[in-house]
């Protein structure tokens, strides 16, 4: 799919609904595998993947007092016992329909669909996933517009939980072997406090590291070494309406390397987002059918900044209203991403 010009174009796989190239200027700016079955073996990493059920991590794995009982997840979290990404198997490793062509907003675009089975990594109820990929130029920019859309259609049960996010790994200065040297500004340096297991305290406080929202800073070639939830909302608990489509879009993060010359701009109608500076990022090298090696890249080699939720609050009776679907009803959220060169 192209943005009037082939060197703006987007390339979108069906597994995972991922993006495997966001191309401006005739640079990708995802780090990607340059086949689509490479996907299915060596993706450890979730590159440019659909996140779901449930996005980035469940305390101990586990449900409670849903459906007024409790479920097992996935404990996929490595040396910690929560599940993580949707469990083993979730959304991004699996087969959505498409892409379908579409024009929605008045933008080309592409459709993917998913139906998420009542019981598919331990979650309850069955529900239909939609994503809607729309290109196009605005004043210059190379944009790309993501949209989530989430309905309970099952009759298995009377609510679940449910959390939608891409996790792309994002690098302006494509070229280089890491990050090091990318400028960052981010909407906020409000973050949910962690325990030892990466599970939220529950409270919202001043990250250490990095200056205040709107401030620029540099990643260096070992620090900041961040992978927190920041949070744009403090209200969201008892404020965030299922589906935030309707929402305006507030500011997440730019990035921008000097080097290069890139820019990109994340915004969403999310209430926070996980940002991680790939500290164990590990991207294997791999061999096409043509016998072309695509290099392998290590840690720092990629920004993961994925808008979402509150970490944990579908095992969170406090925060589950953010997630909470019950027959009937519909999730959604919407980003928007612009990139550019100067």
């Amino acid at each position: 799919m192209t943005a009037t010009n082939p060197d703006s174009s987007f390339t979108f796989f069906s597994q995972g609904a991922l993006i495997q190239e966001f191309r401006v200027a005739g640079h990708n700016i995802v780090q990607s595998f340059p086949e689509a079955k490479f996907y299915r073996t060596h993706n450890d990493a979730y590159l440019g993947e659909t996140i779901g059920r449930t996005t980035n991590r469940v305390k101990g794995a586990k449900l409670a007092n849903l459906n007024g009982q409790s479920y097992q997840l996935a404990a996929n979290d490595g040396e910690n016992p929560n599940s993580l990404h949707g469990g083993t198997r979730g959304w991004g490793k699996q087969d959505f329909e498409g892409p379908k062509p579409v024009n929605r907003n008045g933008k080309e675009g592409v459709q993917f669909r998913y139906v998420s089975q009542d019981g598919e990594e331990g979650y309850p109820g069955t529900v239909e996933c939609l994503v809607w990929y729309t290109a196009g130029v605005e004043d210059g920019k190379t944009v790309l517009e993501v949209e989530y859309q989430v309905e309970f259609i099952g009759d298995e049960c009377d609510e679940t939980v449910v959390g939608v996010t891409n996790h792309s790994y994002f690098h302006v200065n494509p070229d280089a072997a890491t990050t090091e040297g990318t400028v960052v500004t981010l909407g906020t340096n409000k973050y949910l406090e962690l325990d030892a297991h990466q599970i939220p305290t529950g409270q919202i406080t001043t990250f250490p590291s990095i200056p205040r929202a709107g401030e620029a800073f540099t990643l260096g070639a070992t620090e900041p070494a961040i992978d927190d939830c920041f949070v744009i909302d403090s209200d969201a608990p008892s404020s965030c309406p299922l589906d935030t489509r309707m929402q305006p879009l507030r500011h997440v993060a730019t990035i921008s390397h000097p080097d290069s010359r890139l820019h990109l701009e994340i915004q969403s109608t999310e209430p926070a987002f996980q940002f991680y500076t790939g500290d164990g990022l590990y991207i294997p090298e791999v061999e096409t059918d043509k016998g072309v090696k695509a290099v392998g890249r290590g840690k720092r080699s990629g920004i993961a900044i994925e808008p979402s939720r509150y970490v944990d609050c579908a095992s969170r009776e406090e925060w589950r209203e953010m997630c909470r679907l019950k027959k009937g009803q519909i999730w959604g959220a919407r980003s928007m991403y612009r990139a550019w060169k100067e």
